[in-house]
């Protein structure tokens, strides 16, 4: 047992220049999908040409670092340990950033370790998938913030449930023994209707008197850091 750890830990790579350029050169060339997929699903503000070369750069790295690593044990367990040093604070914008980080590191193992047919399936479904499923725009919310005399309370009330038609969902409300603040909370659908209206919601909440502000925010599902 003593003898064959020894031979494991003492292995070397036996790769050749030809399969080392062979494997490297195939995370390059996949990862080409990867550049592609991210730049169709990741529309307007939300694409990032830094993150998507960075995408490319991550595949051939892992793909470089699998074929320097190969069978070798001790290797292995020393390229963990100097990456365990690594402390990675990038933000995340789009949860579906992840998703992509983790296909570049896959595809770069795949075709670290000589798997091209791994590699290229499993990034032609997910290309697929993401042809499909990845351009989801996020059902932003729109919010309704309104800030005036507390002794008007009931009146904004009742004029913003007469107004969205009893689809604005009131959030918050905080009072003070002055002042109340209340925060609804409608799909954009809903807000639509307000476009068919003669009158804005603000203008008649400002006729009832006594309301300081009405502030209208668009709330979206991405992740900022």
């Amino acid at each position: 047992m003593k003898e064959y750890l020894s031979a494991v830990l003492a292995e070397s790579g036996t790769l050749s220049v030809e399969d080392i350029i062979i494997r490297i050169l195939a995370s390059a060339v996949i990862s080409i999908a990867i550049y592609v997929s991210y730049w169709y699903t990741h529309a307007g503000t939300t694409y990032s040409k830094k993150f998507n070369v960075s995408l490319v750069t991550l595949t051939v790295l892992t793909g470089t670092v699998m074929t320097v690593i190969g069978n070798n044990v001790a290797l292995s367990l020393g390229m963990v340990g100097a990456l365990s040093i690594v402390r990675f604070r990038t933000a995340i914008k789009d949860s579906r950033d992840t998703t992509y980080i983790f296909w570049a590191i896959i595809v770069g193992i795949c075709c670290g370790v000589g798997d091209y047919t791994v590699a290229t399936v499993g990034t032609v479904v997910v290309f697929v998938v993401l042809l499909f499923w990845g351009r989801v725009r996020n059902e932003n919310r729109i919010l309704l913030i309104i800030r005036g005399a507390k002794n008007k309370s009931t009146e904004m009330e009742g004029i913003v449930f007469e107004f969205f038609g009893g689809k604005a969902c009131q959030k918050v409300k905080n009072t003070t023994p002055d002042t109340v603040e209340m925060i609804y909370e409608m799909s954009r659908k809903v807000y639509q209707i307000t476009y068919k209206k003669d009158t804005d919601i603000a203008d008649k909440l400002y006729a009832l008197g006594g309301v300081e502000y009405v502030n209208i925010v668009t709330q979206s599902d991405e992740i900022t850091g």
